[in-house]
């Protein structure tokens, strides 16, 4: 097998293993239910639930231009989440500040919290609500790559604390606390807009504090505790709110209440955006390419391909990406693609999925919570591709044992048969007819075997038993 054929089936191995992995990757994501029909004139309810990301910030910003576009006359924003993408919280936050239908931000149900990019958007809610049992806060910004604090930051830890007394731990660089100081007047500037505790609300984001729903009502931080969205509509029940520059009494009493469920374009935009699938396209897309590249018109691979690097392309520039990570991907799959092309015996092999794996661990290399490769489809991949290329050695090796069957060297030992005889003999040999030289005289029909190659001349000898003087009877 030459090595064109090696790559062809390394890479039709790969793809069949990672459409797999896929398969069981989109399998395993959280159902999405189908959207409902939504009424005018009512309360309607938008789910942040889970990771903040692309599509959470996509539904909640189209969900508010529906319920804006069909007349609603309240948005309730009912929150669930341990934080997410920075980027995302803001297109959140931007959609309902320029909302001219009241939002409601309500951490429900019980055992909820509002946490990091959560309570960013609690407090840019036009009225604040939590059901008992639910907490908000620890908002500390998280860069990519670990604590903004450092890996061992803490109290007492010296250039840690604010006073040197074993307080707060605070951000050791410039870049650190440039990003800490906007998070703070962020914060600050939405408590300012919604009157709410602005004080607490630095120490959220500070000193990472969190809240219970109850004490989160005595601090000033919420509005309302209601136990469920019937008791928070009859509580928001005539109180004012700030909506722009227009101050708006909220008629909430047997407001009817619809769910907005994500529409097709926000369940696409969740799977794509999910790292793991976004991971498994962008490998996809490499090899559907590949193959079009070794193997030219078949079309079907280099188109499949595009659209998969398209789409992972895509993810990757909505996600927070290592770049040394993504690099040591690709040099890990230029190594393995090499082993195909100039057989090292496993050397570049080994060392192709040695990067791999590593790049992949490092590619979401982040604190965000949802923003992170799941091991297992880590380890699936990097066993799907370790299989790959383990089967390509093998077809390499069993080829460099079998002999050789063309050239020069694949005639010595081959069997002929002699077609002429006498001074000028000829053989045939590989269904060609050669001239030959034997030591011996050679006669039609006569099977011989070649033992050399001098210019287009077969060097011969008998492939027949020969008699010694002393055999027979």
């Amino acid at each position: 097998m030459g090595p064109m054929e090696r790559v062809k089936t390394f890479v039709v191995l790969l793809v069949a293993g990672l459409a797999t992995v896929l398969v069981a990757a989109l399998m395993s994501g959280p159902a999405i239910p189908a959207e409902r029909v939504d009424a005018a004139g009512g309360a309607v309810v938008l789910d942040v639930d889970g990771p903040i990301g692309p599509a959470t910030g996509d539904y909640v910003v189209r969900g508010l231009e529906r319920a804006r576009d069909r007349g609603a006359a309240l948005v309730i924003l009912r929150i669930d989440t341990p934080g997410g993408l920075d980027s995302s919280m803001r297109t959140i936050i931007r959609g309902i500040l320029g909302s001219p239908v009241p939002v409601v931000a309500y951490v429900a149900p019980g055992g909820a919290r509002a946490a990091s990019a959560g309570t960013y958007i609690l407090y840019a809610g036009h009225a604040a609500a939590m059901a008992p049992a639910t907490t908000l806060g620890a908002a500390t910004p998280v860069q990519v790559g670990g604590s903004p604090f450092g890996d061992d930051a803490g109290p007492g830890d010296g250039d840690g604390d604010r006073d040197g007394d074993g307080g707060v731990p605070q951000p050791r660089s410039a870049a650190e606390r440039k990003m800490i100081n906007d998070a703070v007047a962020y914060i600050r500037g939405l408590a300012d807009l919604r009157g709410r505790n602005a004080d607490w609300a630095e120490r959220a984001v500070r000193e990472a504090a969190t809240l219970t729903a109850h004490r989160a009502l005595d601090a000033g931080v919420v509005e309302i505790v209601a136990r469920d969205i019937p008791d928070l509509l009859r509580q928001l029940d005539g109180r004012a709110v700030q909506v722009g520059e227009e101050t708006r009494t909220l008629r909430t009493a047997g407001l009817a209440v619809v769910a907005m469920e994500p529409d097709w374009r926000t369940r696409l935009l969740a799977v794509i955006t999910s790292p793991n699938v976004a991971y498994i396209l962008m490998l996809v897309g490499f090899y559907g390419i590949l193959y079009e590249f070794i193997s030219p018109g078949a079309l079907f691979p280099g188109v499949v391909g595009a659209i998969c690097l398209l789409l992972a392309l895509f993810a990757f520039q909505a996600l927070p990406i290592n770049y040394a990570g993504l690099g040591l991907i690709a040099l890990g799959l230029a190594f393995m693609v090499a082993e195909a092309f100039i057989p090292s015996f496993g050397a570049l092999g080994i060392g192709g999925i040695a990067a791999f794996a590593i790049g992949s661990v490092m590619l979401f290399d982040s604190d965000v919570p949802g923003v992170e490769l799941a091991l297992p489809v880590v380890a699936a991949v990097t066993l799907v591709t370790a299989a790959a290329m383990a089967g390509i050695l093998t077809l390499a090796l069993s080829g460099h044992r079998r002999p050789v069957v063309s050239g020069r060297e694949g005639m010595i030992g081959a069997a002929g048969t002699v077609v002429t005889g006498g001074d000028a003999p000829r053989v045939r040999a590989h269904g060609e007819i050669w001239a030959a030289r034997a030591a011996v005289p050679l006669r039609p029909g006569q099977r011989v075997r070649v033992t050399g190659l001098n210019g287009l001349t077969l060097e011969v000898e008998p492939d027949e038993p020969q008699h010694g003087k002393g055999d027979g009877p």
